[in-house]
């Protein structure tokens, strides 16, 4: 053999012995690592889920630390895993990562898995008590009962407003314009101000309760959209087109946690009018007959009412604003324990009791 052969011989070993080093390197690559379950499976609350890390056989770990989200779940010092209880678990997707150390580094691994409600929805209808005159050029996005006051909120770029009505007569009482590029969505009545969000110019706005006088503007950069709000005493809820409902501080209103909302089936969107009663939070679902009863720690949907025909669409005007006169508005005057349920430009409110069936 010649020289110049053996040096591309010797060569064409190096090249060899560099690839299968390289095949070696990637054989323990991050590629690698998986965590199971599979993403996307999905499960119910109270579910047992196994968290098992999945390592190249020539890995061996130092410890494997689990966590759900942010929150630390528990660890192992081997590849065994650890069983996830779900019954305390918020619900919606939830993020699981393992973070491997090995050899004084690390290499994180990530999975999800949809977590639902255990059960399905108890099943109500209503019964109308009374009913009370509404403004027809009213499109209803916001609407809350105090003081003897009803406080709504409406929408429709250039006819925008926040006002105070009278139950009994259906009259405007006192009333505040948008700016014509707004598009007014929910509000919530806090102390002695009144909040109200927009749809989609991430603007919100605080009035004075006495006089719906405009004291201040705020950034709203939470959520995709400003839909429905309402408020617990403590804090505000506001949702944005999705299945999530957020948290805001009642003074900053800024982000302090949310909810996703699942029934046993699937994730609910276009979630919309929210009103806190009873430690629930009641919710309409965008263009349809729903009203939810959700429960605000987990976002689990623990009722569902049917309100079908309250305002039948044999009923409602033709031509263009046909598919937008849909329920939203859910008021609730805690003195009397009344509930009122409202639609965009419907001629009526209404005075209901919810019923199982």
């Amino acid at each position: 053999m010649n020289n110049k052969i053996k040096i591309f011989f010797a060569a064409g070993l190096v090249l060899a012995l560099g690839c299968n080093s390289c095949k070696q390197k990637a054989t323990t690559s991050a590629a690698d690592y998986t965590l199971s379950p599979e993403a996307g499976t999905t499960y119910k609350a109270g579910d047992v889920v196994k968290v098992k890390v999945n390592l190249p056989a020539d890995v061996k770990p130092d410890s494997v630390v689990y966590m759900i989200e942010t929150n630390r779940i528990g660890s192992s010092k081997d590849t065994s895993g650890i069983s996830l209880k779900t019954d305390t678990v918020p619900l919606g997707i939830k993020i699981l990562m393992a973070k491997v150390y090995e050899g004084g580094k690390s290499q994180d691994v990530t999975t999800n898995i949809l977590l639902l409600a255990g059960k399905a929805p108890e099943q109500y209808t209503y019964k109308v008590e009374k009913t009370f005159p509404h403004d027809t050029s009213a499109y209803t996005e916001g609407l809350q009962y105090i003081d003897g006051v009803m406080y709504e909120s409406t929408g429709d770029t250039g006819h925008s407003t926040i006002r105070k009505v009278d139950l009994q007569t259906g009259k405007v009482l006192q009333q505040t314009k948008l700016g014509d590029q707004y598009f007014g969505e929910g509000l919530s009545v806090i102390g002695d101000k009144v909040v109200q969000m927009t749809y989609r110019e991430k603007v919100g706005f605080v009035y004075d309760k006495a006089t719906l006088k405009l004291l201040k503007t705020f950034p709203n950069n939470v959520g995709v959209e400003g839909w429905g709000m309402c408020f617990d005493g403590k804090k505000l809820y506001l949702d944005d087109s999705t299945n999530r409902i957020w948290f805001l501080d009642k003074d900053t209103y800024q982000q302090t946690g949310y909810i996703d909302v699942c029934d046993d089936k699937k994730q609910i969107d276009s979630i919309n009018e929210l009103e806190y009663i009873d430690g629930k939070l009641y919710a309409n679902v965008y263009q349809t007959d729903d009203i939810l009863v959700i429960n605000p720690k987990t976002g689990a949907v623990e009722q569902r009412i049917d309100m079908k025909n309250l305002y039948p669409e044999s009923e409602r005007p033709a031509g263009r604003d046909w598919g937008n006169n849909v329920l939203n508005g859910i008021a609730y005057d805690a003195v009397t324990k009344r509930i009122f349920v409202a639609g965009k430009k419907w001629p009526k409110m209404y005075q209901v009791t919810f019923v199982k069936k």
